[in-house]
C-alpha cells in the first residue's frame, strides 16, 4: 500500500482496499457521542473575553459572591415553596386525623353514658327527718336536703354569689367555657399545680346528677356532653335553680335551703350578703370550709366571693367592705348528741312499719327533746364525776309513759366516740331488779306483802346463795324481804312457785329475752336489755297492762300523706288490778326504807327496785311514778367489775336527777292500788311492819323440807350442768 498526499496539501487518510465509493461513510469528529475526554477546548475568543474581564475593575472574588448568592437565593425560594407545600398537606392530614379522633373519642364517651333521652333528672335521695312530740328537729337520717327553693324566692345575691366565684360567664357559654378553660389551663401551668378550675355551673351540675366524683379524663369528657345536653333541654335559669337546690355544701347538707338551716339555723330565703358569700364558698371545698369545722377557713374564703362580687358589679365596694366578718352561722349541728341512739333505732324499725324507703318523710316520734336533754345530762354528769372513783365507763336510761311512750333513751355517754345502743341492742343481768317478777308468781299463788318467810342460809344441790351483807334476819314478810332485797327469800320464792312460772311472768309482762327456768333465775341471772326491762315494769305504773315499747307515733310525707299511725294497744290486763297494789305497796318501800332510800320525787308517790349483779358488773334501777316509768343501768361495755358499784348507788342518783326534773310542774297522780285492799292506804301499816329486822343466827334451811302452797305445781329445777356449789355461789351469791 502506498501513502500519498491529498491535493492542495492536506492529508489524505488510508482507505485501506476500501472502495473509493466507501471512503465517505467514516464517522467524523461530529458524528462522535461526546464524553470527558471530547470537551472542547477553551477557544481563543473565550480566553481573550476572560482576560478582558479580569482586567476590568470589578474583583474576581466579588463576582463569585454575587453570583453565589443569586444561586443562593433561587434554590432558598425553590425550598421554601416546597416546605410551605408540604405544611399545609401535613397540617391537612394531621388536622383531618384529629377530627375523626375528636369524633372518635365523643362517639366513645356516648356509648358509655345512658341514652340522652332517657336521661332525666333524678329524684333527691330520700331524707328522714325525726322530730319530737313538740314537732322540733331531733335528728336527719340520709342525705339532708332541704325544700327545694325557686330561684325567685330567694334574694338576688345569692346566686350571684355563686356565679361571681364559680362561674363568672354563665349566661353566654353554652355548658362548656373555653375561654374559662384556657384561663384556667394558663393559671394553672403559671402555678405549676391545679389551683384553677374550668368547670362551669352547669358540668358541676351535670356531675352532681349523672355521675360520679372520680377525677378522671373519661369522666370530664361524660361531664361536658351531659353540661350541653343539660344547656339544650333547660334555660339558664332553671340550671341555675337546679344547681343551688343540689349542690353540697358539707356536714351532709344538700341544696342552698338544707346549708342555710344547717349553718345559720334560717332558710336561704333570708340570708344575708355576708351568709350568701360564705355558702358559695363552701362548694369549692366543703368539707374542709364548712363552718362547723373550720370557721376561720369559711370566712377567709367567704371574703374571696364578696370581692368577687364587687369586681363583677354585682354588689358595691361598700357593701362587700360592709359584709366581711359578719357571717352569724351557728356551729352546733342539729341533732347532735345521744338522741341519735333514738334515731339509729326508729332506723331499725321503718321497713317493719312503712317498708322500702323512696321519697323523703318526717317521723314524728314520742320524744320530748327536753326530758331527752336532761336525761342525756344526768348520764354524762354522773359519769364525768365518778367514772373514775367507782371504774363505771358507760350508761344508759330509757323513760317512758305508762303506756309505753318512749319519752327519752340514752344509749351511751358519747354517741361519736360508740354508737353502740346499751339502751336497746346490750343485754345485761339485771340482778335484783328482776325480783318483781317474782313476788308477782308469788302473790299471784296465794301468797300476800305480810306472808312471812324465813331468811336464813339455803342450798341447792351444792349451791349456797348468799345475801349481799352475809347478813340473815330470820322470819320476814315478803315486803320486807323485796325491800332489802335478800336473796335467800327470793330463792325460796322462785323454788316454791317454779322457775318455770317466773319465766312465763316475766314474759307476759313484756320480757322478750330467753330466759333460763334455773334456781339463779330469781336472782336475775338471764339478761335482757334495758328497754324491756323498763317495759315490763310499766304494768305496774298502768293499772296491770301490758305495753309494747315504742317511739314512733305517725310517718308522712314531706307533703303531708299519711304513711302510717300508730294505733292504741289493746287493753291485754297481764296483772289483776289486786296484785297492781300490793306490788306497788312493796316496791314503795324499797324508796321508803329499802335499797333505793336515795330516790325521791318531792311530793310524787314513787315505786322500784334495784339490782346489782356479781362481782358489782351491773347496777340498776327501775323506778315509777304514775307519769313515767324509768330505768338507768351503769356498767362497762367489757363486762369487767366496777368499783362496787350497786343499784342503790350510782343509778338511783341519774334517776332522782332526771325524775325530779320531769316532775316539775306536772300534777301529782298516785300510783295504782288494789280496789278495796292493798295501795297507799296501806303503805302507814305497811311501813309498820318492815322496820329492819334483827339478824338472826339460824340454823341453815335446806329445799328438802320446803314445800309450796298446794295451789301450785311446784317445779324444782336442777343447777346449771357442770358447775358445783362452789362455782354457782359465785356466779350468783352476791346479786342484790
Amino acid at each position: 500500500m502506498a501513502w500519498g498526499k491529498k491535493k492542495g496539501g492536506g492529508r489524505k487518510e488510508p482507505l485501506f482496499g476500501l472502495p473509493a465509493a466507501l471512503a465517505d461513510l467514516r464517522l467524523t469528529v461530529a458524528d462522535r457521542i461526546p464524553n470527558a475526554e471530547d470537551k472542547p477546548k477553551k477557544s481563543a475568543k473565550s480566553s481573550t473575553k476572560r482576560k478582558s474581564e479580569n482586567s476590568g475593575d470589578e474583583p474576581p472574588r466579588e463576582r463569585k459572591a454575587q453570583a453565589s448568592r443569586s444561586g443562593a437565593k433561587r434554590r432558598s425560594k425553590s425550598r421554601g415553596s416546597f416546605s410551605l407545600g408540604r405544611l399545609v398537606y401535613w397540617g391537612a392530614v394531621l388536622g383531618l386525623w384529629g377530627a375523626i379522633a375528636v369524633v372518635g373519642i365523643v362517639v366513645w364517651v356516648g356509648a358509655h353514658l345512658p341514652p340522652i333521652q332517657s336521661l332525666e333528672i333524678p329524684k333527691r335521695p330520700p331524707t328522714i327527718q325525726i322530730v319530737g312530740i313538740d314537732g322540733s328537729m331531733l335528728a336527719q337520717r340520709g342525705e339532708m336536703a332541704g325544700a327545694n327553693v325557686s330561684l325567685k324566692d330567694l334574694p338576688p345575691y345569692l346566686p350571684k354569689a355563686f356565679i361571681a366565684i364559680e362561674d363568672r360567664r354563665f349566661y353566654s357559654h353554652f355548658g362548656i367555657d373555653p375561654v374559662g378553660i384556657l384561663r384556667a389551663l394558663v393559671t394553672n401551668v403559671l402555678h405549676r399545680g391545679v389551683s384553677q378550675g374550668g368547670s362551669t355551673l352547669t358540668q358541676q351540675l351535670a356531675k352532681n346528677l349523672f355521675l360520679t366524683q372520680e377525677r378522671t379524663m373519661a369522666r370530664k369528657l361524660q361531664e361536658a356532653e351531659l353540661a350541653i345536653w343539660l344547656e339544650r333541654k333547660h334555660s339558664k335559669n332553671e340550671i341555675l335553680e337546679l344547681y343551688l337546690n343540689r349542690v353540697y355544701f358539707g356536714s351532709g347538707a344538700y341544696g342552698v335551703e338544707a346549708a342555710a338551716q344547717r349553718y345559720f339555723g334560717k332558710s336561704a330565703k333570708n340570708v344575708t350578703v355576708a351568709e350568701a358569700a360564705m355558702l358559695a364558698g363552701l362548694v369549692k371545698s366543703p368539707s374542709r370550709l364548712a363552718p362547723n369545722r373550720n370557721p376561720e377557713g369559711a370566712e377567709a374564703r367567704a371574703q374571696i366571693v364578696l370581692t368577687a362580687m364587687a369586681d363583677a358589679k354585682f354588689i358595691t365596694d361598700a357593701q362587700a367592705k360592709a359584709s366581711i366578718g359578719h357571717p352569724s352561722y351557728n356551729v352546733k349541728p342539729v341533732g347532735a348528741g345521744t338522741v341519735n341512739y333514738v334515731a339509729d333505732w326508729i332506723g331499725e324499725v321503718l321497713d317493719d312499719l312503712v317498708g322500702q324507703i323512696d321519697q323523703s318523710i318526717t317521723v314524728e316520734t314520742t320524744i320530748d327533746p327536753k326530758l331527752q336533754s336532761v336525761a342525756e345530762a344526768a348520764i354524762i354528769d354522773e359519769l364525768a364525776a365518778k367514772s373514775v372513783k367507782f371504774n363505771v365507763s358507760q350508761g344508759a336510761l330509757v323513760a317512758m309513759t305508762p303506756d309505753g311512750g318512749v319519752r327519752a333513751m340514752v344509749g351511751g355517754r358519747n354517741y361519736a366516740e360508740s354508737q353502740y345502743n346499751r339502751a336497746v341492742t346490750a343485754r345485761r343481768q339485771p340482778g335484783s331488779s328482776f325480783k318483781p317478777f317474782v313476788y308477782l308468781t308469788a302473790l299471784e299463788a296465794g301468797l300476800t306483802p305480810d306472808t312471812i318467810r324465813q331468811d336464813a342460809p339455803i342450798e341447792v344441790k351444792g349451791w349456797r346463795p348468799e345475801n349481799y351483807t352475809h347478813e340473815y334476819f330470820g322470819a320476814v314478810t315478803l315486803t320486807q324481804a323485796l325491800a332489802m332485797s335478800l336473796n335467800t327469800v327470793a330463792i325460796r320464792l322462785g323454788l316454791e312457785v317454779g322457775p318455770k312460772n317466773v319465766v312465763r311472768t316475766a314474759h307476759r309482762l313484756g320480757i322478750s329475752s330467753k330466759l333460763e327456768p334455773n334456781a339463779s333465775i330469781a336472782l336475775g341471772t338471764s339478761e335482757v336489755s334495758v328497754v324491756e326491762l323498763v317495759g315490763a315494769y310499766a304494768p305496774f305504773a298502768n293499772g296491770g297492762f301490758a305495753v309494747a315499747p315504742h317511739v314512733v307515733r305517725r310517718i308522712k310525707t314531706l307533703d303531708g300523706k299519711l304513711l302510717y299511725m300508730r294505733q292504741a294497744d289493746e287493753h291485754n290486763q297481764v296483772i289483776d288490778p289486786r296484785y297492781v297494789g300490793m306490788m306497788n305497796t312493796m316496791m314503795r318501800e324499797t324508796l321508803i326504807s329499802g335499797t333505793a332510800k336515795k330516790a325521791e320525787i318531792p311530793g310524787w308517790p314513787a315505786a322500784g327496785k334495784t339490782g346489782t349483779s356479781q362481782d358489782y358488773r351491773d347496777a340498776w334501777f327501775i323506778g315509777y311514778t304514775a307519769n313515767l316509768v324509768t330505768g338507768v343501768w351503769l356498767g362497762n361495755d367489757d363486762n369487767s367489775p366496777t368499783k362496787k358499784a350497786t343499784g342503790g348507788g350510782l343509778p338511783v342518783e341519774v334517776w332522782s336527777r332526771f325524775m325530779r326534773t320531769a316532775h316539775e310542774g306536772v300534777p301529782v297522780a298516785n300510783l295504782p292500788s288494789s280496789p278495796g285492799g292493798w295501795g297507799l292506804s296501806n303503805l302507814a301499816q305497811a311501813a309498820s311492819q318492815v322496820s329492819p329486822p334483827t339478824p338472826s343466827a339460824s340454823a341453815p334451811a335446806t329445799t328438802s323440807g320446803y314445800r309450796p302452797p298446794p295451789t301450785r305445781t311446784n317445779v324444782r329445777p336442777e343447777p346449771a350442768a357442770g358447775l358445783d356449789g362452789w362455782l354457782m355461789d359465785r356466779l350468783f351469791g352476791g346479786n342484790r
